[in-house]
């Protein structure tokens, strides 16, 4: 039998999906079947529209290997395995004979835990387990959600999170999960015949195609010990977002209220002298926390040194004599144990983390009106377990709208721990870069304005004549409008100023739940969202309800960011230049996801209106905007009001 063309698969897994096969899909396809044959490396950056999740998922199952695909959002993991990949495995079946089977792997901590929800959970303020569901009030928020759990833990086939709907509370959630630390293993669990974070790694290891997130993927990497089944091709879909997320799960935490639990959940079980030690250590912290200020610490003050090698000896001593000590008097002792254990040996790894010192490591506190301090450590770069990690032993492809930074893919991938492109040495995977475009006429379908006669933005202060430009662009719009601001300060000031100036409804971040929010934003072309980080990238909304896209400024970290401040150091004294490889780089990164936010679809049409004059005046304003799309650029305020203006009559025409 001859082998299927990629292009005949392609175009019967697009007419599966109802959708129009695009040249950029095509040539995505190929350059991950040649990726794949010849074991290299590829960032591909697709642009909205172009249909990537089948530009990848097309040759992946050609070619007959495992594939890991590895998400940031939830959305892109739903729409890949309730949509893509059965309509995709349908419509390959008759030329491929063959149906390759896929499936979701999350982290532990996703799935519901039976035997949590059964024999209970940890109690702070008693040792032992309590049952969750008699200590919570029936009235109250967090009772009503353990109840639902309950409820639900009988009906549901996979037992994860997301498969709730609605929603329930971080707290009600931990209450019957526990992370990969606190199991008992499924030999040793009365439940593991039944355990959902067990089906989903059995079903994970038999199926051809698994799908992930980035933080799972970090943790593969990180510890060392797999989590995710031995494969060949690794696909990294919003890739973006992968040395985030990487550097999210490589950072540790201590915090008073933490070590404290700690020194609860290990006090029965070991013998008082032991247990009195590691209070006292506790108590030491928790004196020196008190008085943390905000801010980087180059150097580990005395006094935290103290408190720090007290409480690593102290945890050692308590993981050691856990070991020995047997209390039958505690219920579900092994769950107790295990789980105390966790707590215990997290505190020690962090502080004995932070007492190495490591060069590589960027140390701070940070303080919380509510929570008090943290003191977090975290990697300066994560490019070198990347490179180490990620690259070896399989093909990798990066994709993402977003991966050319000022025009090319260097400085993506060095932050993934990989050379210019085209440069080979002895340690540097072998990659190629593509940009395949996007199906969408951005000269024609959107303006970029910037603002050049505003003032200069400040640290502090409201900015009187950015809120007069807001008001006057959202009014020529027609409402229609997705501000992106930098802070939930300026979100926040800008929501209270304009509610009291404008007839329109504008909806603000945090007053109700995102998925609500963007659902109101869409249904009423009048209305207008305000916002920060989430969504700068996490809207998709196509048509006229989103004609206007607002930055009110260009979005570098903030100054006193510890980790962004210490990597821009570190560039500098390496003889780079720290502000266009660290923050310019970030900033490029958001406003080309924030401004992917305004054409959605092929007939959209609108403005990208960026409050801030340096994108027009500052020397680095050009690699900004080489980045965005290629939208037709203007600094006419006049002009730019006309067109908004005519796009929105045309869409009350339309009767939208």
């Amino acid at each position: 039998m001859t082998k299927p063309s990629l292009p005949d698969l392609l175009h019967a897994a697009v007419s599966a999906v109802g959708g129009t096969e695009r040249p950029g899909q095509v040539a995505m396809a190929e350059a991950v079947a040649e990726a794949i044959d010849d074991n290299t490396h590829r960032l591909i950056q697709a642009g909205t529209g172009t249909g990537k999740s089948l530009g990848y998922l097309v040759p992946a199952l050609a070619h007959g290997e495992r594939v890991v695909v590895a998400t940031a959002t939830l959305a892109l993991q739903r729409q890949l395995v309730e949509r893509d990949l059965p309509r995709t495995v349908d419509a390959l079946h008759p030329q491929l004979r063959r149906r390759p089977q896929f499936a979701m792997l999350k982290g532990r901590s996703n799935y519901l835990c039976l035997h949590r929800l059964h024999e209970g959970a940890p109690q702070d303020e008693e040792e032992g387990l309590f049952d969750q569901f008699e200590a919570a009030a029936p009235t109250s928020k967090l009772g009503q959600d353990l109840l639902r759990l309950r409820d639900w833990s009988d009906e549901t086939e996979t037992g994860d999170r997301d498969d709730l709907t609605p929603g329930v509370s971080d707290k009600a959630w931990a209450q019957i999960s526990v992370s990969s630390r606190e199991c008992l293993g499924a030999t040793k669990c009365a439940y593991g015949a039944e355990c959902f974070a067990e089906a989903a790694r059995e079903r994970a290891k038999l199926a051809d195609v698994v799908v992930t997130n980035h933080a799972l993927l970090a943790i593969d990497a990180i510890e060392g010990a797999p989590v995710l089944p031995q494969h060949e091709v690794l696909i990294v879909d919003e890739a973006h977002e992968l040395v985030s997320r990487v550097t999210g799960v490589a950072t540790g935490e201590l915090t008073p209220g933490q070590v404290n639990r700690a020194v609860k959940r290990a006090a029965k079980l070991v013998d008082e002298k032991t247990a009195d030690s590691l209070q006292t250590a506790s108590e030491s912290f928790e004196r020196v926390m008190e008085l943390a200020l905000p801010g980087r610490l180059e150097q580990l003050p005395e006094d935290l040194g103290y408190a720090l090698a007290a409480l690593r000896d102290a945890a050692r001593n308590v993981i050691s004599a856990m070991g020995a000590t047997r209390d039958k008097s505690v219920h579900d002792e092994d769950a107790v144990r295990k789980q105390a254990l966790a707590a215990v040996e997290s505190v020690h790894g962090v502080a004995e983390r932070i007492l190495l010192g490591s060069e590589y490591d960027v140390l701070w506190y940070e303080r919380h009106d509510r929570f008090g301090a943290t003191l977090r450590v975290a990697p300066l770069s994560v490019s070198g377990l990347l490179r180490e990690k990620l690259f070896e032993d399989r093909s990798v492809v990066l994709t993402s709208a977003t991966l050319k930074l000022g025009g090319d893919f260097n400085g993506v991938a060095a932050s993934l721990g990989l050379s210019a492109e085209g440069v080979e040495g002895e340690d540097a995977p072998v990659w190629k870069g593509l940009d395949v475009g996007s199906p969408f006429d951005y000269p024609k379908q959107g303006i970029l304005y910037v603002a050049k006669h505003l003032a200069t933005p400040g640290r502090e202060g409201t900015r009187g004549d950015m809120m007069d430009e807001l008001a006057e662009l959202i009014e020529a719009a027609g409402g229609r409008t997705l501000g992106l601001f930098s802070s939930m300060r300026g979100a926040k000031a800008a929501a209270e100023e304009l509610r009291g100036r404008l007839d329109h409804p504008i909806l603000l971040q945090g007053e109700e739940t995102l998925g609500e929010l963007i659902k109101a934003f869409a249904a009423d072309p009048k209305t207008c969202l305000f916002g920060t980080l989430s969504l700068w990238q996490g809207v998709d909304v196509p048509g006229p309800s989103c004609q206007l896209v607002i930055m009110d400024r260009i979005p570098f970290p903030r100054p006193d960011d510890p980790l962004m401040s210490a990597r821009q150091k570190s560039v500098e004294e390496h003889g780079g230049n720290g502000f266009m490889a660290v923050a310019a780089t970030h900033a490029a990164l958001l406003m080309a996801q924030g401004a992917g936010r305004l054409v959605r679809a092929s007939g959209d049409r609108g403005v990208v209106a960026v409050l801030d004059p340096r994108l027009a005046t500052a020397r680095y304003g050009s690699f900004l905007r080489a980045t965005l799309p290629d939208f037709w650029y203007t600094t006419d305020r006049n002009q730019v009001r006309r067109s908004l203006a005519a796009i929105d009559a045309a869409a009350q025409a339309d009767g939208k």
